[in-house]
């Protein structure tokens, strides 16, 4: 068995899905060229694409495809067309959701981290988010997303079921236990045991759980004070762990610390399969000119290397990034004075990965607002 060749499942998507996952695709191709592993990249349709073709929005090739991959790197999924047509029956998104069930995604894992660079970026005052460094876990296949659904004939009412069991939560909460010690040990559960029943079980079973790590603290906050507390102090944060549909809301509401969403990445981990992703939509405005963020999706790509267990590679690639947005070498959406194109970040990265301070970018060139190659 080759240890160095992993095969990978690229599912672009839609909007703006095939130009970031391009650039991610790009800098791991040179990854495997500088550390000698080989990424086999074998492409799904998904989403709104999949129905126009097949009218599936996840075919059953794709979801084998993804069965028998080491990873899949995915871009994002939707479309207007089905987003403003609530009578729609097959949505873009239904493809997505009944992937993480059939691969058993049960934790998504979103990483928050501030850049002292574009702390200027975001809506928060510097001295409130500067240091920001937080880990969301939310449990990905159960809750109100995946429970019954209805709907009376005439609209006169409908209903969604919150559904969850202890073994739901256990695995989930292990792992944001586990990941807390590596940090700074403190794990906060978000829920509403005030008044769902579904969190008063959330509680009880972390609590059982939280007795075999004595040395990380467990705290408890109710989801509307939650909300509230990101802006306020999100340096308080250090593990987030919650369940699926707070932890939608949640991880989306801490995006804008950062100064964007196109910086923040995510991983969906099973038992033997993990899915890597951009946090961002398909951002359809945006289709085909150039001018999505690729971070997200290159960030994705670092904690896909994670999972493999290639941290030096891992490593060299978030150091690069680092660099490009401290360069601001970025989209305009980080800078919108002087902005490069997708491809042309992408590029940038590329060219470090390689070079590293011997590239041929005149950094002070870069700093000044020109791209003089010399």
């Amino acid at each position: 068995m080759d240890t160095n060749y992993f095969k990978i499942a690229v599912l672009p998507g839609d909007g703006v899905g095939p130009e970031v996952t391009d650039e991610s695709v790009k800098i791991l191709k040179t990854i495997g060229s500088l550390f000698n592993y080989n990424f086999d990249f074998k492409y799904g349709i998904i989403g709104a694409e999949a129905i126009f073709q097949t009218g599936n929005p996840l075919p059953e090739d794709t979801l084998e495809l993804c069965k028998h991959s080491d990873a899949v790197l995915f871009g994002a999924i939707g479309d207007p067309s089905f987003d403003n047509n609530p009578d729609a029956k097959v949505r873009p998104e239904q493809g997505l959701l009944r992937l993480r069930k059939e691969l058993g995604l049960f934790a998504n894992i979103r990483p928050l981290k501030t850049y002292s660079s574009l702390v200027s970026k975001s809506p928060l005052k510097k001295e409130i988010i500067e240091g920001t460094d937080i880990q969301i876990y939310r449990e990905l296949i159960s809750g109100i997303y995946f429970g019954e659904k209805y709907t009376e004939e005439d609209g006169s009412y409908a209903y969604d079921v919150c559904r969850y069991s202890r073994e739901d939560i256990v695995q989930i909460a292990h792992l944001a236990f586990q990941d807390a010690q590596k940090r700074r040990k403190k794990v906060t559960l978000i829920d509403k045991a005030n008044v769902l029943d579904t969190s008063r079980l959330w509680r009880k079973v972390c609590k059982e759980i939280a007795k075999e790590y004595p040395d990380v603290a467990l705290d408890f906050m109710f989801v509307d004070n939650a909300a509230m507390q990101l802006i306020l102090n999100p340096k308080q944060f250090d593990v987030i762990l919650t369940e699926n549909m707070f932890g939608d809301i949640i991880s989306d509401e801490a995006s804008v610390i950062g100064g964007s969403i196109g910086l923040l990445p995510s991983a969906s981990i099973g038992d033997s399969n993990a899915l890597f992703e951009p946090i961002h939509g398909s951002y359809p405005q945006a289709k085909g000119k150039g001018i999505a963020n690729p971070i997200a999706s290159i960030l994705s790509a670092a904690m896909m290397l994670d999972h493999l267990r290639l941290e030096d590679a891992a490593r060299k690639l978030r150091e690069s990034v680092e660099h490009a947005i401290e360069n601001k070498y970025v989209t305009a959406d980080l800078n919108s004075e002087q902005s490069y194109s997708t491809s042309e970040v992408g590029d940038f990265i590329v060219d470090y990965i390689k070079y590293s301070e011997k590239t041929y970018y005149n950094f002070e060139n870069v700093r000044i607002g020109k791209s003089t190659i010399v």
